[in-house]
This record gives C-alpha cells, sequence and structure tokens, in this order.
C-alpha cells in the first residue's frame, strides 16, 4: 500500500467511527505500526484534517470541509457525475449552481483516468423533461424554514383549487420528476402531509420553531409512508 493510499484509507476508516478510536486499533486495521499511524495522523492534521486526539481515549474526525485529493474508480466518478447533473436539471437556480460549483471542486482533485470518466460519461441523466410549474413562493423560504426549523403559515390551494390556510413544520423539499413538494407535518390535520410548492400562494414565518428533532419527525415520517399501500413514497392529496 502507497502512502498515499494509507493516508486516504486512515481518513476513510475515521469517517466510518462514531467514537474516539484507539491508536493501537487503528493500527491493527489498518495493518501497520502504531509509530506508522502516528506519523499518518500529524501528517493528515497538517493537511487540515479535522482529526482530534486526547491520550487514553483515542482519536476522532471531527466535522468539516477537509477534502483530500480523490481516489475514484471510473464507476464511482461516473456515479457522482449523474447525480449532480440529475440536480443540474431538476433542481431551483441554488441548487443547479451547487451541483456545477460542487463538479468543479472534483474535478479539480480527481486523477487524470477519473477526470477521463468525468469528461466523456457513459451514463447521461436523460431528458430535462418539460419544466416545472411556476412558484409564487421562492424554494429558499423553505430551505431556510428547514434548516431553522421555523413554523410557516402558508395559503394552499389543494387539486381541487379549494384554498386553505395551514401551519405547517416544514421538514423536506422533495424534487420530483415534474412537481417539487415540502413534506411538512400540518397542525389543521394533525398529521404529516406533503404541499407541491406551486400550489402555495404565500408563505410566512410564524414565529417559533416547532418542537422536537427534525430528524425525529423525519424518521417518524419514513415510517408513516411504510406503512402505503405499496411501500413506496406516493404525495398525499391535501
Amino acid at each position: 500500500m502507497s502512502r498515499t493510499t494509507r493516508l486516504l484509507t486512515l481518513l476513510q476508516v475515521l469517517r466510518g467511527k462514531k467514537r474516539p478510536v484507539t491508536a493501537a486499533t487503528l493500527a491493527a486495521e489498518l495493518e501497520i505500526s502504531e509509530r506508522t499511524l502516528y506519523r499518518d495522523i500529524a501528517e493528515l492534521t497538517a493537511l487540515g484534517a479535522p482529526i482530534h486526539g486526547e491520550a487514553g481515549i483515542g482519536y476522532v474526525l471531527r466535522s468539516g470541509l477537509f477534502l483530500p485529493p480523490l481516489m475514484l474508480n471510473a464507476d464511482e466518478t461516473e456515479a457522482i457525475v449523474l447525480g449532480l447533473r440529475y440536480v443540474d436539471q431538476r433542481g431551483d437556480e441554488v441548487l443547479s449552481k451547487a451541483a456545477a460549483d460542487a463538479l468543479a471542486k472534483i474535478a479539480a482533485v480527481l486523477d487524470p483516468q477519473a477526470q477521463e470518466a468525468m469528461r466523456n460519461p457513459t451514463l447521461m441523466p436523460g431528458p430535462p423533461g418539460y419544466g416545472f410549474p411556476q412558484n409564487a413562493v421562492p424554494l429558499n423560504v423553505f430551505r431556510h424554514a428547514i434548516r431553522d426549523q421555523a413554523k410557516l403559515h402558508i395559503d394552499y390551494a389543494d387539486a381541487q383549487q379549494v384554498p386553505s390556510q395551514r401551519l405547517i413544520w416544514p421538514l423536506a423539499l422533495g424534487f420530483l420528476n415534474e412537481v417539487r413538494i415540502i413534506v411538512a407535518w400540518c397542525e389543521l390535520r394533525e398529521a404529516y402531509r406533503t404541499f407541491r410548492t406551486d400550489r402555495i400562494a404565500a408563505a410566512s414565518l410564524a414565529g417559533e420553531r416547532y418542537p422536537g428533532r427534525r430528524s425525529d419527525l423525519l424518521r417518524a415520517w419514513h415510517k408513516h409512508m411504510q406503512l402505503d399501500e405499496n411501500g413506496r413514497f406516493t404525495p398525499d392529496k391535501n
């Protein structure tokens, strides 16, 4: 194993650990000496990897934006390119720009073989479709509310154009082939609901956060959707 491969492998091993792991355990897993491990940890830290170590406890990789040179094979490269191009086609302006920026960053740290796979992929995302219905409310309003766990007042019209006012707890945005939806807990219905974003005429912050953790509510929504007759995601009718 080359030094570069060993460093990247060590970084990947640390990424997979949820708790601090001792030098002895890491060295055994990588089949290297503890002295070599200490050198590798020091080198990765010098390169900017957010590795924290404490005597008697071990090492842990903290969250951060550290991105070393990537070693991706052709299949992995094409999977990333396909996903980002799909986002570029079906995302809003914010996500399309983010996909292009991410693609440029990844391309800059790929080896020549992977760069060739990126320039000439064998996989294509398909036609972009016929476009999405126009939204009266920018998707960024929902995105920020989701990240802040902020309740939203919305003016909504269902498929029969019946209007209603809802107070919702926004959990996630969904990008389907022809529409975009927001997954939320609806206080009016006292249940999980999905709302087409193009049917929301207005949205405003309620001035308070919804209780609990968004991750827990999302897990509950996934469990709720598993009870659907076909076991797959199907937007409900409001």
